[in-house]
């Protein structure tokens, strides 16, 4: 019975918590999180402002400093959110808009099922 036991515990240790999930709920779920900061929303709509590839203007537009606007930036294009091309001796960033699709895909699942729910009571 101890071995039984132990092979149970070894079988249930190997599955994440993802695992149990859709990939697009897994995907969505990356993208959610990378918009979960507030910089991270700043630095998105920047680059929508922009409406181009920028290098260095993103530290100054923010009251942080440079490494830590390089770690969201990371998250964002790591997310697939925004993307990265090498210029010189830096990068220049840009949105990445199949990653904004998707997003936008999901929003609108929602609001077309609450606009088909819209008079009914919860």
């Amino acid at each position: 019975m101890h071995i039984v036991i132990l092979q149970y515990k070894y079988k249930t240790m190997g599955a994440t918590k993802t695992d149990h999930f859709t990939g697009n709920q897994n995907e969505l779920a990356v993208l959610a999180k990378a918009l979960g900061h507030p910089a991270r929303i700043a630095i998105m709509e920047y680059l929508l402002k922009v409406d181009t590839c920028i290098c260095g203007d993103i530290v100054n537009e923010l009251p942080l400093s440079q490494p830590t606007v390089s770690q969201h930036l990371k998250e964002l294009k790591n997310a697939g959110l925004i993307k990265g091309s090498i210029d010189g001796n830096s990068i220049c960033y840009c949105i990445n808009e199949p990653g904004l699709e998707k997003i936008k895909g999901f929003f609108e699942h929602i609001t077309a099922h609450l606009e088909k729910k819209r008079n009914e009571c919860c």
